[in-house]
Parts: structure tokens; C-alpha cells; sequence
């Protein structure tokens, strides 16, 4: 858990810091919010302060404040400070010193690493003194997130937009994160694979994806350069992260032998379907056809173990999603299959595995006799006890 020091300015784009302080409490971060007095034309800070469990401060000089937390200590408390929207004004007195309110003096005061997400129309974005401004702030060490493209508050089409929440997420965590990973290059595999029958209709199975995104968001969080092959799923990107699309488990395999040269670490959290229908359909098949249908199926290839073979020094963890004799089966797989690591699920529960934003796994490897059972929780402290343990391998 991280404090952060969240500012708030007077743009349009302030009624997304609601949705932003709640995303940093659901990480488990605690968050304080600073609030210019136009952002507060924008949004409430009765609801500022509902969403962080902590007073909004908006005046520099405030009865009965100064007693309690000063604009100083405010700048001490915060181990990261984001100003989100930045806008071209406070971009303007953030580069030169410009200390006439609260957000600002606690920024010129504070030494903790300062997250920037500009929003601002797209010509004040261009102007010559806010790049000029933004050049500046990123010599001194500023970590500028953002704009984003798009149709914009004002009518104007262009760059401008106040980046995605996670995005901004990401960047704030990946400051008070030791960058552990760096130097290091990831290859992750998630969600599940489609296997057409014909046009219309695909074998697929419950994957959605998130144990594997929220894999290649930690991993690049902590300095990693990340690749990431992703079945089908409609989950956003994480922010650093590149990623590949693909459809089928072929598709699949060949996106992941593309990448694997460069790659360090592995991890194939994807859920990829072991057949495949022989024979795809050019048209839809009718149901009149026939009271029945019976369908070849034929073996996909093992990616894991096509990996594992091409290993070298790299770490390879795969995964076992299982219904019964979780462990057994865990053990089993990671003999079979010659991997660094094996991460066992039980997705017979409702609760955790398949679909929903918890998890609970038993890391088994390197031996079949070493085990590391992490407690359910969220996918993303998952993640995170996962990359340790990856690194505890690559150590020995």
C-alpha cells in the first residue's frame, strides 16, 4: 500500500479523479486529495471525500487545517503525487515555480516522484509554451502520462483527453514499485482460444483473461519490457505493455514463438483449447441438415512444452486450471512438462478462477515437492506474489 497525494485541477476532465481515487482504494492505496477551487466547480468534494475516506483541502491558508496537516506535512505525507487533469495552467505553474495555491505550493514543496496527466484542448496542448512547459517538467524527472486522442469536452478533435484511469494507475504504481524487472523481458499468454466450426460458431472455453493481463501489468509495472498474446477478450491493455491478438491456438502458438526469442521469462497463462475442430465450415451449418452433428476433432500443439524445449536459460511457468486433485494434477503437469513452475487453480469455485477478480493458487516448482500457497485475493496481489516468485527462481 502506497500513499498518494492526489491533485486535482479546473478542467472538465475532474469528474474522472472520482473514478480514479476509487481505482487507487480498490488497489489498496490511501489516498488524500488536494482540489483546486475551479476543479471544485467540476466536481464535489463532498464526493472526493467520500471515495477516499479522507478530508478534501482546497484553501492554502484554512481554519483548523493548519493545525492538523499543513501544506508542508501534506507534501512529507506523500510518497507519489498525481495531478490529474493537468491542465495547460498548472502544467505553466508547475514548470516555473508558480506557488499561488494550495495544489501548487504543496508540489513545489513536495520531493516525492510527480505524475503529470495533461487534458486540455487540443490547440492549448500544442501551443509552443505548454510543450515547451512539458519539456521541462520531464527533464525534471516528471512522469508525463497522457493526453489521449479523441473527440474532445470543447468540440475539437485531437490530442487532449485525460488518459484511461488505469493508465495513470499504472504509471503512479510503477514510481514507488522497486523496478525489479528491468532489464528483464516477458512473455505472457492469456485468455482463451476460439476454434471455429464455421463461420458463425467456435469451440472456446470460460477463460477471460484477467490472471494473465493483470500478470503483464505487474510485470511492467516493475520495469519489464512485456509482450502480451491475448485470445479473445475485451479487456483493455495494460498500460507499457504490447500486445498481440490472436484467435485460434495456432494463431496463438505462432504469436508466441515469434516473441520467444527475446523473451527471458514466459508465462502461459492462457487458457488454450487442446482440440480444434478438424475441419472448419466455409458456410453456416444449418440446423435442418440434420437432427444431430458429429465433430471431428483433432489435437492442438502444446505450446508449453514447444517452449520448454527452446527454454535455454529462460524461466517458463505454466499454468493448471483443474476441477478435482488440484495439487496431484499440478505436480504431475510440471514433470510432464519440464517448466520452471507450474500455477495450479481449483475452477470448479464460483469464487475464484474463471471470469471473476479473485483468485487462489498454489505455486508448485521448481520440484515437485516445493509448494507456495497464495491466499485468495484479488488477481492483481496475485500477480504480484506470482513475479516473486518467478524471481526467486532466476536468483538461485
Amino acid at each position: 500500500m502506497s500513499r498518494i497525494l492526489l491533485g486535482v485541477s479546473g478542467g472538465i476532465a475532474a469528474y474522472k479523479a472520482c473514478e480514479l481515487v476509487r481505482l487507487f482504494a480498490q488497489r489498496g492505496h490511501e489516498v488524500r486529495v488536494v482540489a483546486t477551487e475551479h476543479a471544485l466547480e467540476f466536481v464535489s468534494a463532498l464526493t472526493l471525500q467520500t471515495l477516499s475516506g479522507a478530508p478534501v483541502r482546497s484553501q492554502l491558508l484554512e481554519a483548523g487545517a493548519e493545525s492538523e496537516i499543513s501544506h508542508i506535512q501534506l507534501a512529507d505525507w506523500a510518497e507519489v503525487l498525481v495531478i490529474a487533469p493537468a491542465t495547460a495552467n498548472v502544467l505553466a505553474k508547475l514548470a516555473h515555480g508558480i506557488a499561488d495555491d494550495l495544489l501548487t505550493t504543496v508540489a513545489l514543496a513536495c520531493t516525492a516522484p510527480l505524475v503529470l496527466a495533461p487534458a486540455m484542448n487540443v490547440n492549448m496542448y500544442r501551443h509552443a509554451a505548454t510543450q515547451a512547459n512539458l519539456d521541462l517538467l520531464q527533464k525534471r524527472a516528471a512522469r508525463i502520462v497522457g493526453p489521449g486522442k479523441g473527440d474532445l469536452a470543447c468540440g475539437w478533435v485531437g490530442e487532449g483527453r485525460l488518459v484511461e484511469n488505469e493508465a495513470i494507475a499504472a504509471v503512479t504504481e510503477a514510481c514507488v514499485q522497486e523496478p525489479v524487472l528491468r532489464g528483464e523481458v516477458v512473455l505472457v499468454s492469456a485468455g482463451p482460444t476460439a476454434e471455429p466450426i464455421d463461420p458463425v460458431r467456435v469451440i472456446t472455453n470460460r477463460s477471460s483473461g484477467k490472471m494473465g493481463f493483470a500478470l503483464a501489468e505487474a510485470a511492467a509495472r516493475r520495469g519489464a519490457e512485456v509482450t502480451l498474446v491475448a485470445g479473445p477478450t475485451a479487456l483493455p491493455t495494460p498500460y507499457g505493455v504490447a500486445r498481440l491478438d490472436v484467435e485460434t491456438a495456432l494463431e496463438m502458438r505462432e504469436a508466441v514463438l515469434g516473441a520467444f526469442d527475446r523473451a527471458t521469462i514466459v508465462i502461459l497463462a492462457a487458457a488454450v483449447a487442446d482440440y480444434a475442430p478438424a475441419q472448419a465450415h466455409d458456410t453456416k451449418l444449418k440446423r435442418e441438415q440434420s437432427d444431430s452433428l458429429s465433430l471431428q476433432l483433432v489435437r492442438n500443439p502444446d505450446i508449453l512444452a514447444e517452449v520448454v524445449k527452446r527454454k535455454g536459460g529462460r524461466t517458463v511457468v505454466g499454468f493448471a486450471a483443474e476441477t478435482d486433485h488440484v495439487l496431484e494434477n499440478a505436480r504431475g503437469k510440471l514433470v510432464r512438462k519440464g517448466c520452471d513452475l507450474i500455477v495450479a487453480n481449483d475452477v470448479s469455485r464460483s469464487d475464484i478462477g474463471f471470469d471473476v477478480d479473485r483468485n487462489e493458487v498454489v505455486i508448485v516448482g521448481p520440484g515437485p515437492d516445493e509448494l507456495r500457497e497464495v491466499p485468495a485475493g484479488p488477481k492483481s496481489e496475485i500477480a504480484e506474489r506470482i513475479l516473486e516468485r518467478v524471481l526467486e527462481v532466476r536468483r538461485r
